[in-house]
């Protein structure tokens, strides 16, 4: 899906800088005459408005998203969650703080205090969805 999005952006520049050149000109008066220079017309500003289009709707609103997301996420954390941090570490949540960390169960009687902004929301997810699949197969 990247590859799609960065074949729209290749394509959207290189309209954008036709657009830029003069109908049967190459950019430049080299033949030393003091051509019109081209305007920028309506033309340009079309394309300049579908750039700022195609950036917005496929690298900034998807982050956006994925952020809104990442915070519910955490937000929704509770004791008991089986978990994996950014670094890899698996482990239980224990308890809850009151400021932006957590304190996790790496192994029996083993705490590590983390902050919630270094879990994995995707990691986290296939954790669950793997152990979800063995116990669903028993």
């Amino acid at each position: 899906m990247k590859a799609i999005y960065s074949y729209l952006v290749t394509f959207a520049v290189a309209i954008s800088f036709t657009a830029c050149v003069p109908p049967g000109g190459t950019g430049t008066s080299g033949s030393g005459q003091s051509g019109s220079a081209p305007g920028f017309g309506g033309f340009q500003f079309i394309f300049l408005g579908l750039m700022i289009l195609v950036f917005w709707m496929f690298f900034i609103r998807p982050q956006a998203k994925k952020a809104k997301n990442q915070k519910n996420f955490i937000q929704n954390l509770q004791k008991g969650d089986k978990i994996v941090t950014i670094a890899g570490i698996h482990g239980t949540i224990n308890k809850l703080n009151e400021d932006t960390t957590i304190n996790l169960e790496v192994s029996p009687g083993s705490y590590i205090k983390i902050e919630k902004s270094a879990i994995s929301m995707e990691w986290t997810a296939a954790l669950n969805k793997a152990a979800t699949a063995t116990t669903d197969k028993k």
